[in-house]
Formats: C-alpha cells, structure tokens, sequence
C-alpha cells in the first residue's frame, strides 16, 4: 500500500514538474497605481487554477509606461505579451492592427460592461481591451476644514467656489494647503486635469478646421485660473505632482481640496492609508457656468499584442482580471470599497458596494456624463475628453504639458506658454496634414 501511495506521489510530482517545465510565462507591462498593485498580490488565485501559466510582472510609472509600450508595440519589440493601456490607445492601436480582438465566453458576461467603458474600448463593433477599473474625475474635500471655513459645498461646485474654498482652507504653517492639482507634465499626468478643466471654460484644443485654440481668451482664462490657484494655495513641488503623489498628500491631511480621479474614492477613506479617511467628502468635479463639467473618462485596461504567441494563455488572464469573480475576490480579501471601481454595471446595484462606498454613486454618475463624443462648449472635429484621439496626441499633449508644467513652476510666463503651444502644434497638424 505504502509503496502505491509512494508512486502516486511521485507520478503527481513528475506531472507537476512537467506542467511546470512547459509553463508559459505571461510578462505584463502595468502601472503602479494601487488597483494594480493590489492585483498583483492576489494572482496566486489564478496560477493556482492555471498551473501551466506563470505571470512576470514589469511595473513602471505612468509616464514611463507609456513610453515603454508604445516603443514596444510600434516597433513590434515583443517585449510584452499583456500591456496596460487606456482609453486613448485602444481605438487607435485596434485601427492599427496592433491589438488582438478580445472573444470572451458568456460567463464573463460582456454586456456587464458600463456603456460609455465599453464603447471607449471598442473598434469596429468589437472589444481590444478588458477594463481593469474605469474612472471620471470628481472633488475630493475636507469636511472638517471647510466647515471650520464656514463653506458649504454645493452639489455642483463652480471654479469660482473652489478658488473661495481654497483660499479659505490654505493654511501652509500648519502643513495644509488649500488644493492640490496635478502639475507634473505628460499627457496623461497634468493635461488630462488641465484639459478636462479647459473644456468647463469653452476652451478647446481645436476648431472645426483642426486650427489650434491656445492663441485664444478661453485658454487664457483657463491657464490663468489653474497657475493662480495652485501658486497661491497648493503646496511646494506642485509642477513635479502627479497622482501619486497627490494622493499621498492628501492622505497625510495635506490638502483641504483635491480633484482627481474618481478611482482615488478607495484610497482616501481606507484608514490603513489615509489619516483623513472620516473627514472626506466627495462632490462632482467644478464647472465653469457653462454647461461643460470638468470630468473626464478614461479606463486602465489589459491588452494584447496582436504580434503575441500567447494570446490564448493572455486572454485567460484578462479574463481572470477583469471579471465578476475577481471583484469577488478583492470584496473577500481587502473589502467591498477597495473593489475596483467602474468597469461593471452590476457592481452599482450590488448593496454591499453602496453601503461601503461613500464615492459609489458620484463615480458612476460622472463616468456616465461625461461625453466624448461632445466634449467641449463649441464644436470640435475630435472624440476625446480629456485627451484628442488622433495618434499625433500623445506627442503634442506631452509638449504642451512641458509648457503649462513651466508656466506652473515659474520658468515660463502664462503668455509664452500658450504662444509656444500654438506654434508647435499648428506645426505638428500642418505637418501631418490636419490643417490645409
């Protein structure tokens, strides 16, 4: 008997060894937000049900990702069998025919999807990238500071009421600053606030002609407003602010006002993270009087190289990631608000989500406003919110977020900013043949 059970072991252990030997390692490029690190701790949940797969993670700063798989997927590198990209890349890079169409089986129920996310991730009728967690923006505030300011915040709160509310909560002796913006350039870090910002102002990138915008009072305004704002009552170091570092700020009782992302909701009221997380409230994000909100839409999101010898083994982990079950799974282990938000409608008539998380409703309501097919107050030729959805973007949004950045820091006036934006992009658009 003993000598059966002897062989029984060591046949599974030579299977076991086998499967391992013919493994099939999956290398994902992601980003260091906390949604994704916290997915990272719990892949033994799928490795376990997947044993011939194994998983090599490359974790990177925003910036430095999308630089990274750009140059990959451009050049057709194969560096990256998974990448993580966002609404901006998907349509772009699908026309291409550098992402793998997605064919999931009905139980990961794709209809699920919230509409505007879906739709952002789609081309031609069909899906190139699963949501990890989508995202608007919205205001993130201090209950306590601005009801010592004597302020109430309205349920939709103009730049106006933010700069008064500010002001009033700035104290920088005690540590406090009034707001905390992103300031640190790139695409996707300052000019996805700044742009969002602009279209509440009547500020847009371009005209119908595809003629650039920033020579215009719109603009103007627009810069103006966020360079006094931040230099007045934000805090020391804001033009190399990005995300994460706001988010520390914030946590650490730094900022009386902060907005951002609406996937910052879990963050800031988990109390092993943030020292603030009773004292926060959550408001939409500032408009200008205009009919234009200041949110965006964006989704950090898996692809697949359409170049992958690995899509089948990818395909089960996107599926893996970005399904009910694991949403389950996060609820289970780290509870129900530190679930990745806005990616499923289901998740917003879930209870248990509601009760937990104070940011549920506002997140869902500004993802489902925001319009980017009508982004801006006056007609444009372009889809995009806070970004323009031409491939020429992701280099002239970081030039002109270098501009902006340096007119925050001081190094540049507003003026010559704007100046020095007009002229590089309407070279860049004649260029490419935008502008006739």
């Amino acid at each position: 008997m003993r000598r059966v059970w002897k062989a029984a072991v060591c046949a599974a252990a030579l299977v076991g060894s086998v499967a391992y030997a013919h493994a099939e390692t999956l290398t994902i490029a992601t980003v260091n937000n906390g949604d994704m690190l916290r997915m990272q701790k719990l892949t033994d949940d799928f490795t376990k049900a997947n044993p011939d797969i194994q998983l090599n993670w490359v974790t990177l700063e925003e910036n430095a990702l999308r630089d990274k798989v750009t140059q990959d997927i451009a050049t057709k590198a194969g560096q990256f069998d998974i990448l993580t990209i966002g609404t901006y890349e998907v349509p772009i890079w699908a026309k291409k025919g550098w992402l793998a169409p997605l064919d999931f089986d009905k139980g990961y129920d794709v209809d699920d999807l919230l509409p505007p996310i879906r739709a952002g991730l789609s081309y031609d009728g069909k899906l190139y990238a699963a949501p990890f967690y989508g995202e608007s923006s919205f205001t993130m505030y201090r209950k306590d500071l601005l009801e010592k300011a004597g302020l109430k915040m309205p349920e939709q709160p103009t730049w106006d009421f933010v700069k008064e509310a500010a002001q009033k909560m700035n104290d920088p002796a005690n540590g406090v600053y009034g707001v905390c913006l992103r300031g640190k350039a790139g695409w996707g870090e300052n000019m996805a606030f700044i742009d969002s910002m602009a279209n509440s102002f009547g500020a847009r990138w371009f005209d119908e002609n595809w003629k650039p915008q920033f020579d215009q009072p719109e603009w103007k305004a627009t810069l103006t407003y966020y360079v006094d704002l931040m230099k007045n009552y934000g805090p020391q170091g804001a033009p190399t602010n990005g995300f994460q570092e706001n988010l520390t700020l914030f946590n650490q009782g730094k900022c009386g006002i902060w907005i951002d992302a609406t996937s910052a909701g879990s963050f800031v009221v988990d109390p092993k993270q943030s020292t603030v997380s009773d004292k926060v409230g959550f408001a939409v994000a500032p408009n200008a009087g205009l009919g234009k909100g200041g949110n965006w839409l964006w989704a950090w999101s898996l692809a697949i190289p359409a170049s992958s010898k690995k899509i089948d083994a990818a395909q089960k982990f996107l599926a893996w990631a970005t399904s009910k079950q694991y949403l389950g799974l996060v609820a289970k282990t780290n509870g129900w608000s530190n679930v990745p938000p806005g990616t499923r409608t289901s998740l917003y008539k879930d209870d248990n989500y509601l009760q937990a998380a104070p940011f549920a409703k506002i997140t869902l309501d500004s993802i489902m406003s925001a319009d980017p097919n009508h982004p801006t107050v006056k007609p444009v030729p372009y889809v995009g919110v806070q970004f323009v959805a031409i491939p020429e973007f992701q280099g002239l949004g970081t030039n002109v977020g270098q501009q902006f950045s340096s007119a925050l820091a001081g190094t540049e006036s507003i003026d010559d900013a704007l100046s020095t934006s007009q002229d590089q992009v309407t070279r860049v658009m004649t260029k490419a043949g935008y502008i006739k």
